[in-house]
């Protein structure tokens, strides 16, 4: 996703300690994890609603066509 590699994160991490200081770094560790936490709980949410939408969808569309099937009229007799 994001190409960060050891030396990025080792200069971010750096640059966070000297901004916030060590005694807030733990804190905003925890913040960021249940951040990231609720993030990540919630985009699951929007996959299952996503893929229950389409499976829904698609059996009413599978529904849909056997209806339209067995209702046709036979117009070979008129």
């Amino acid at each position: 996703m994001f190409d960060i590699g050891m030396q990025e994160l080792i200069v971010i991490f750096i640059v966070v300690f000297l901004v916030f200081g060590p005694k807030r770094l733990p804190e905003l560790s925890r913040a960021a994890g249940k951040g990231l936490a609720k993030l990540k709980r919630a985009l699951q949410d929007v996959k299952e609603q996503v893929e229950t939408e389409f499976k829904d969808n698609k059996n009413f569309t599978r529904d849909d066509k056997t209806n339209n099937k067995q209702q046709a009229p036979d117009n070979k007799h008129v």
